[in-house]
């Protein structure tokens, strides 16, 4: 084995302009397959649910979370509670009791 190199691979996600941590150059985020594996999806799942990841990206993405899990999980952690308040903003702005009857009434409106 004189030929085997042994090099350091590059973190498998790069961070986009909007500051969100995608997977080998697609649109999948590091927060989608971390949590499909927590949740209990092997890779393999994990592939079938996002075929634009080949499979040693995910085992890469998996191996770089076990190694530094602590980090990651803060990471999420601040991401749920990022869009926790996010979502209650718009909840205030955008009331989602009666969304039905409003979308419903709309409709009625545009067609009439």
């Amino acid at each position: 084995m004189k030929n085997l190199q042994i090099t350091a691979d590059p973190a498998p996600f790069e961070q986009d302009a909007d500051g969100i941590f995608r997977v080998g150059g697609t649109r999948v985020t590091l927060d989608s397959v971390i949590t499909a594996f927590t949740e209990g999806a092997t890779a393999e799942e994990i592939a079938q649910q996002y075929p634009s990841l080949d499979l040693a990206e995910i085992y890469s993405v998996i191996g770089y979370y076990l190694r530094r899990r602590t980090e990651i999980d803060e990471h999420l952690k601040i991401g749920r509670n990022q869009a926790a308040i996010v979502r209650k903003q718009n909840e205030l702005r955008f009331p989602p009791h009666g969304i039905r009857d409003r979308l419903l009434a709309r409709r009625v409106k545009q067609s009439g």
